[in-house]
């Protein structure tokens, strides 16, 4: 039975659904889910009696039409109806946005969620893929990315703000910076389908900057902001005009009776979803603090509703998920098969603390065995990128998925017609002219550099860290956020300054074995793939300037729905 339930984890690039995991694993309950990262608080168990009590009503009637549904989203939200489109998921809304917006070309840093890679290389696009570098603490430089675009002339960029799967977070000055400079684009998308759960920021949405721009979409999941990712719901928000070019393609009945359900309960319901997001960053510190305990394990600052963190030398990921499953019955995301990541890495959705405590013990016992220090086995022959679709598989080997063959994008010289990024000074990023007789704009202010013009004569930032772990007390001054390596000392209190770096003590009574620390830069885990190898280049990003830390809040009223435009609540 156990080997029926992991082979299900190597069919596909995705991981499988709790319902085949539930047939396969026979009688009882399924698995602890630490790998579907959705909201664990919503929909309260009175809305879920509530649903059930409908249950013959809803699946036996047509919904209404999705323009219906739509628009009472839209009231909730405070937002036009013509500057959205609702989708059968995000995913939906992905594949319509390659079909309709994507001509040849399009960029996305990696790691990052995989249908944003696979779904352009399916349709023959080229993808550009931009590695974020372990050794930074997989923050996005949007300078570098900026200049990446431009020396590789793609014509669509992505970014994912909060990312999956690391969390890393940008700020709505930056992203808007960004956006200007990259005007000339045919397309820039921002996926904002976690930014929900983050509290780096008091109003870190575009979507309102979006609506006013001819070529930005931002992407918002419901399913993963709700706890309902069955359902397959989710919206974009563009002006008018690119907003009903996808919104025209879209059957008249793509949202099912559910979703039209949950659409109309919610605004009954706006109180109880403030406080779920609440819930979520609270455990979200008290997580990344229990991890943090286990020798050699490094946990990433994330401002999304999960922890990326690196297993320690010598343990290999596809190893701990199955034994994780088949002996403690707990599901984990394992990222071995994400483009930029390696076998090393885990994904772990943030849960209540009593679900924790089972994961953190589990994993002490996969990890260490009956004491901490020695890390399960690899396996000999590794593990490789699997997207679960033939023709991506050999895009990517033959050719690096960005039109160059493999063997010059790792380690085999330049490239002709492409120029190797010049290193950045300490501190500053000053991406190349964009455009013959534009001048350098002034610097904005602290912590932007200045930049030469990029079609719209906009000056794009310095990439500052992402967000950092929410911090209840208040510090003078965020250092860049670095991960969490654990040592053997008693768990990190929730009230911690911005995470550090910490050298692994060597294991007491215990044979010999590799120290823990990070992986050298351009060495993967056994037969991983590591971001530089996308790429075929390594350079660690420069230090970034200190920030002040900003606010840890909520919605500004607890009482009435999260305003998603940003605008002034009616009324």
């Amino acid at each position: 039975m156990a080997g029926n339930v992991t082979s299900l984890f190597r069919s596909g690039a995705h991981s499988p659904s709790m319902a085949a995991l539930t047939r396969e694993g026979g009688e009882g309950a399924g698995p602890v889910d630490f790998c579907i990262p959705c909201n664990p608080y919503f929909p309260t168990p009175a809305m879920m009696e509530t649903m059930a009590s409908r249950l013959k009503d809803i699946i036996t009637f047509y919904p209404s039409s999705a323009d219906t549904i739509t628009a009472e989203l839209c009231q909730l939200l405070q937002l036009p109806p013509q500057a959205v489109a609702m989708g059968n998921g995000s995913t939906e809304l992905i594949t319509w946005i390659d079909h309709l917006l994507v001509r040849e070309s399009l960029a996305i840093p990696v790691p990052t969620f995989g249908r944003w890679t696979d779904q352009p290389m399916e349709t023959g696009k080229r993808v550009d893929m931009f590695p974020l570098q372990e050794s930074n603490g997989f923050a996005l430089d949007l300078a570098q990315y900026a200049e990446f675009i431009r020396k590789r002339g793609t014509r669509v960029a992505v970014i994912c703000n909060p990312n999956n799967p690391d969390g890393g977070f940008l700020h709505k000055q930056a992203l808007v910076q960004f956006m200007d400079a990259m005007a000339d684009l045919d397309l820039i998308v921002i996926d904002e389908s976690f930014l929900e759960f983050a509290d780096a920021e008091a109003e870190p949405s575009v979507v309102q900057e979006a609506m006013l721009r001819p070529n930005v979409i931002v992407l918002r999941s419901l399913g993963k902001n709700f706890g309902l990712h069955g359902i397959r719901f989710g919206y974009m928000v563009a002006n008018p005009s690119l907003a009903g070019k996808v919104r025209s393609m879209l059957p008249k009945w793509n949202l099912n009776a559910f979703a039209e359900y949950v659409v109309f309960m919610l605004k009954e319901h706006g109180a109880e979803y403030a406080q779920s997001l609440l819930q979520v960053r609270k455990d979200r510190l008290e997580m990344a603090s229990q991890l943090s305990v286990l020798p050699g394990l490094t946990v990433y600052p994330s401002q999304g509703n999960f922890l990326f963190v690196r297993l320690p030398v010598g343990a290999e990921g596809t190893v701990v998920r199955d034994r994780m499953l088949t002996e403690h019955r707990i599901l984990v995301r394992e990222c071995g098969n994400k483009i930029g990541s390696s076998s090393r890495f885990l994904r772990l959705v943030v849960r209540p603390e009593v679900d924790v405590r089972r994961l953190v013990s589990a994993m002490e016992q996969v990890l260490y065995g009956s004491r901490r220090g020695a890390a399960v086995p690899e396996l000999g022959n590794g593990t490789s990128y699997s997207s679960g679709t033939a023709a991506v598989d050999r895009l990517v080997s033959e050719t690096n998925g960005a039109g160059m063959q493999l063997a010059q994008a790792v380690g085999m010289g330049p490239v002709p017609g492409l120029a190797a990024a010049p290193a950045m000074g300490p501190g500053l990023a000053a991406a190349p002219a964009m455009g013959p007789g534009l001048a350098a704009a002034p610097a904005m202010g602290p912590g932007l550099a200045a930049a030469p013009a990029a079609g719209v004569g906009m000056p794009l930032p310095v990439a500052g860290p992402p967000a950092g772990m929410p911090m209840p007390a208040a510090a003078p001054v965020l250092q860049q956020p670095q991960p969490m390596v654990a040592q053997m000392q008693p768990p990190m209190q929730p009230a911690m300054q911005a995470p550090m770096q910490m050298p692994m003590q060597a294991p007491m009574s215990m044979p010999p074995s590799a120290p823990a620390g990070p992986t050298p830069t351009g060495v993967p885990a056994r037969g991983g793939l590591t971001a530089a190898q996308v790429r075929g280049m390594t350079a660690p990003a420069p230090p970034a300037p200190e920030l002040a830390p900003a606010p840890a809040t909520g919605w500004p009223n607890a009482q009435s729905w999260p305003n998603a435009a940003g605008m002034g609540q009616a009324g």
